[in-house]
């Protein structure tokens, strides 16, 4: 049990909750691997862990808050009590929690987010007449899967094509009824793309070969498939049954087409799973390849909400159990491929493969084509979480619920139509520039980007630019917004929100800029940490704390990751200028048409410091007063 009690506050420093800790009474942790569950004061599970020695793991919780991750930290203040349950080995502690937290869903764990109903392609083979068909969801007993495929059309292309080499009915279970109380066959018979079961146009187990085989070929097991047709095609032709011999050529023809979809990526009797992680502070995408005997049977990927502090190898931990919480409807590999060891590669191996009932090898490839591979859906988990997180950026609803969340959670008059967001950026005190964006509706208005170089900063100080800029920007709305309405130019709107990145700090500079020129009562304002995502607001000591997946929080995130990447573009941009400046840049009368003859002339800008002013008095095209300003400025005069 803890007993709490509430901390106190450092200006300008992340505030702890400090507590007394109360340890359960000695011995009472047992040295052994099991699960423990931390519970709030109602008792609901909030988080649910793992360990090798539960004595040796819990005991990192009963210390001083400030040295724990922020998100322990949470946690542990969040927490009333704290259990354990004692097992025999670290698999069925592993097993323990995942079963513990599918039970429980903590808040304080990570989540897969498997947003996407992914179609498969399913052969119902515990049916009398067996038929593939599209189907999403959770898998049913009796049916065979194969994918998952990224649209159900093409799954349907695929089919198109292997109907006519294995024709296995296609048709629901009513048609097929119908069809059988008729005695005629449907279209699809007539076009050799249905074996005509329903009226006995086919026995059972000519039928079960079908589907037999059928299910080799999407397993990627194609060579038996075609020698087997190239043997009856051989056979036929042989008999003199050309008919039959030129439709199994062209079976073989579609068979090869279809199998040139599949793609090679390795050895024809390796059965591996590849997984590509990408992410940022709140979520990761995870991509994964299913490859069985050699080939790319399927893909998938998924999201997951990182609401407590991971590293790389923890992630990966994470990821599996999210991954394979249970036997994947595609069937275990015998190898998985991953960018980073788990914490314990040994423990998750032993795991998968109780799943599997055979050895599995958790890899990460050094060099060879694994490597190449791995990096290829390393780059989909990216492309894929870019396009997550621009769906939820574009998409109307999304930014509407986004306005209006902000709106609630920041105690807004109305939703913030226009944000604005200020980032400063420089390298050692020096180029410091300002950054301001701007969100319109919930999207990006280029239009209204501005940058500032700092003039009164020489420093490292972000306070003081931050100051400068908010002053300059502010000040100049005042001036517009003085004039008639025809003759307002860039600065005459003001923000609805105005966010600035960083702490208390940050926000404390805001405040007075906004108090000093009368503008705090007619604009909101509010501060976002980028370590900790927490929103402050002023005059209030505790941080916001939005919930993780509110649309809030991802327009937040989005602003402040553009202003700080504006803010360091223009940064760039100005130290590349300043390291490629020249001593003969900025001297009246030498333009850039007279600087480059000049340079051409003389050979170069060494020559150029060591001319005499005789010598530049001597071209022609330069008039003598440029020749003496030239000579001044490379000499020092």
């Amino acid at each position: 049990m803890f007993n709490r009690r509430v901390g106190h506050e450092v200006e300008g420093q992340h505030s702890y909750p400090e507590r007394v800790v109360t340890r359960p009474p000695a011995g009472t942790i047992p040295d052994a691997p099991g699960s423990y569950q931390f519970k709030d004061v109602d008792g609901r599970v909030i988080y649910v862990g793992k360990a090798k020695s539960l004595r040796s793991r819990l005991s990192n919780y009963f210390q001083n808050p400030a040295n724990m991750h922020i998100r322990t930290a949470q946690m542990v203040a969040t927490a009333e009590t704290v259990e354990w349950i004692q097992v025999r080995n670290d698999v069925e502690a592993l097993m323990l929690e995942y079963n513990l937290i599918k039970e429980h869903r903590p808040r304080f764990n990570v989540r897969l987010i498997d947003d996407k109903s992914y179609p498969y392609l399913a052969v119902t083979v515990g049916e009398e007449w067996p038929r593939p068909r599209v189907m999403r969801g959770k898998k049913r007993k009796g049916t065979r899967y194969f994918g998952p495929y990224g649209h159900a059309y093409a799954i349907r292309e695929t089919l198109d094509q292997l109907l006519r080499t294995f024709p296995v009915r296609s048709c629901t279970d009513a048609k097929f009824g119908r069809h059988e109380k008729l005695g005629k066959p449907c279209l699809l018979f007539h076009i050799e793309k249905c074996s005509g079961p329903c009226v006995g146009e086919v026995d059972a187990q000519t039928y079960r070969g079908y589907v037999d085989d059928l299910c080799q070929f999407l397993e990627g097991d194609t060579d038996p498939v075609i020698e087997k047709l190239e043997s009856e095609m051989l056979e036929s032709a042989e008999e003199l049954e050309f008919e039959k011999a030129a439709r199994l050529r062209d079976r073989i023809a579609t068979v090869r087409k279809a199998v040139e979809k599949q793609q090679m990526v390795a050895e024809r009797t390796e059965d591996i799973d590849v997984i590509g992680i990408a992410e940022d502070d709140l979520e990761a995408s995870i991509f994964i390849f299913h490859v069985r005997k050699g080939r790319v049977t399927g893909r998938k990927s998924l999201i997951m909400d990182l609401v407590e502090s991971l590293d790389e190898r923890e992630l990966v931990d994470k990821v599996l159990e999210g991954v394979y919480d249970e036997e994947p409807i595609m069937g275990m590999p015998h190898q998985v491929l991953v960018a980073k060891d788990p914490t314990d590669p040994d423990l998750y191996a032993e795991w998968l493969g109780l799943l599997r009932g055979s050895k599995v090898e958790i890899r990460v490839p050094q060099r060879g084509d694994k490597v190449d591979l791995l990096a290829m859906v390393t780059r989909n988990a990216e492309e894929e979480f870019n396009r997550h997180r621009l769906k939820r950026a574009s998409d109307h609803n999304s930014r509407a619920r986004a306005l209006n969340e902000l709106q609630e959670w920041l105690g807004l008059p109305e939703s913030p139509l226009r944000i604005e967001c200020y980032d400063m950026s420089h390298l050692s005190g020096s180029d410091y520039v300002g950054s301001m964006v701007v969100v319109e509706d919930g999207l990006s208005a280029r239009r209204e980007y501005r940058r500032f170089k700092i003039k009164t900063v020489d420093q490292n100080d972000d306070f003081a630019a931050m100051e400068e800029v908010l002053n300059r920007r502010l000040k100049n709305y005042l001036v517009e917004r003085a004039k008639p309405v025809a003759e307002r130019g860039k600065f005459q709107y003001p923000p609805q929100l105005l966010v600035v990145d960083g702490g208390k700090g940050q926000l404390s500079v805001a405040v007075r800029v906004l108090e000093e020129l009368g503008l705090f009562d007619e604009i909101p304002v509010c501060s976002l940490a980028k370590q900790f995502e927490e929103v402050y607001l002023p005059y209030q000591s505790e941080p916001i704390r939005i919930p993780r997946q509110s649309e809030a929080l991802y327009l937040l995130q989005r602003i402040r990751d553009e202003s700080h990447r504006f803010a360091i573009s223009y940064h760039r941009q100005l130290r590349d200028k300043r390291m490629t400046k020249s001593v003969i840049d900025d001297i009246p009368g030498l333009g850039p048409t007279r600087k480059k003859r000049l340079l051409k002339e003389l050979g170069g800008i060494t020559k150029v410091k060591r001319a005499e002013l005789s010598d530049l008095q001597e071209l022609s095209w330069l008039p003598d007063a440029v020749a003496l300003a030239v000579y001044n400025k490379t000499h020092g005069l």
